[in-house]
């Protein structure tokens, strides 16, 4: 049985002379930030009961729910909030993508980076943006030609790549694997995405395999 949150805190919580507390939103899986927006005492109860992040909008001076005209929807899954009560964390499951711009994230604007971590992040927004190409489709995308052509083009593609990083391998030759091993992860997501088959679900069942 879930345990029903006491909405009571909520009170004891530092709204700004609007009625405002800033909201951090960071990827529940790979903990990238993802956005800020704005909660009222209305938008967090909502998003506490619903389970689904809802936002005040200060530009429309209104209520908004994240996803309601995208798709691009937030599951919350966890909620702090700081020691000076003054702002929130949500931590959630994101369906596309967080920016309007079309970027995963809104903080895609590199001023210092560490590039260990970003190489880190690499397969989990490759895997989002071919999710979100699914959901969101656009004229010319290859990946929607993968898609609109069915599983079994992708399986096709799928062998054919595997066939390349074997000649690859024949050949002794780094760049061309490197090349070929490339192709094969991106096709290789693609039939996840089709198949309904998460990063997450692959980490759980190497999980399994670490003996």
């Amino acid at each position: 049985m879930k345990k029903e949150i006491d909405l009571d805190f909520i009170d004891t919580l530092k709204f700004d002379e609007k009625g405002l507390i800033p909201a951090v939103v960071q990827d529940v899986d790979t903990k990238e930030v993802l956005m800020l927006a704005y909660m009222n005492k209305e938008s967090m109860k909502k998003t506490l009961i619903e389970k689904r992040a809802c936002y005040f909008s200060r530009s429309r001076e209104k209520l908004w729910t994240k996803g309601e005209t995208s798709g691009n929807t937030q599951e919350v899954v966890e909620f702090y909030f700081d020691c000076d009560k003054d702002t929130i964390l949500l931590l959630v499951k994101q369906k596309g993508v967080a920016c309007h711009t079309g970027e995963y994230s809104c903080f895609f604007n590199e001023v210092l980076c560490d590039e260990e971590v970003l190489k880190g992040e690499l397969i989990d927004r490759l895997y989002e943006l071919i999710k979100d190409r699914k959901n969101n489709p656009k004229e010319g995308s290859y990946t929607n030609y993968l898609f609109d052509k069915g599983l079994d083009k992708i399986l096709k593609k799928v062998g054919e790549e595997s066939a390349e990083v074997i000649i690859g391998a024949k050949n002794e030759n780094k760049n061309e694997i490197i090349y070929e091993i490339s192709d094969l992860i991106y096709h290789v997501l693609v039939l996840m995405v089709n198949s309904n088959i998460t990063i997450e679900d692959i980490k759980d069942e190497l999980k399994g395999r670490q003996h």
